[in-house]
């Protein structure tokens, strides 16, 4: 689990397992995509996302809305999927986008610093330049991480 910002983590479905890490870094909410889990003090939301194939417009806002929303309620908010690498990436980019008002690209460099795992499939950075309307090819995408 790597701390993005004060606010934001993202980690693996195993840390979601974890109540002992979980409280050691405050999470106050998950947002998971592998398998739901549930605690009796955090807020959770399971969204089922696949990765390697386009994420539905609506479950992206879903996403987004959840983590904003608990940023907003102060809490510490996990966005987990199986490895950490690509479907929790893909929502941590598009939260520091809409709350810090940072393009996709400065988000990504900004989460690769943190989190050198991270590595949105091209399925889903499309995904995300087709929501928010910026024209990022994926050879840029891939050039922000080598640059970082």
């Amino acid at each position: 689990m790597d701390a993005i910002r004060h606010w934001l983590y993202i980690g693996k479905y195993r840390d979601t397992l974890n109540p002992n890490l979980l409280s050691m870094h405050k999470i106050g909410a998950i947002l998971e995509m592998a398998e739901p889990v549930a605690y009796p003090t955090i807020a959770t939301l399971y969204l089922p996302v696949e990765d390697g194939v386009p994420l539905p417009q609506h479950f992206l806002r879903q996403g987004i809305d959840f983590i904003l929303t608990a940023k907003g309620q102060e809490r510490r908010v996990l966005v987990a999927c199986g490895a950490g690498i690509s479907r929790s990436v893909a929502f941590a980019v598009a939260a520091l986008k809409e709350a810090e008002g940072l393009s996709l690209l400065e988000a990504l460099r900004l989460i690769h610093t943190h989190h050198a795992e991270a590595l949105p499939h091209p399925a889903l950075w499309e995904s995300l330049c087709d929501y928010y309307r910026e024209d990022i090819s994926l050879h840029e995408m891939l050039g922000a991480l080598r640059d970082e």
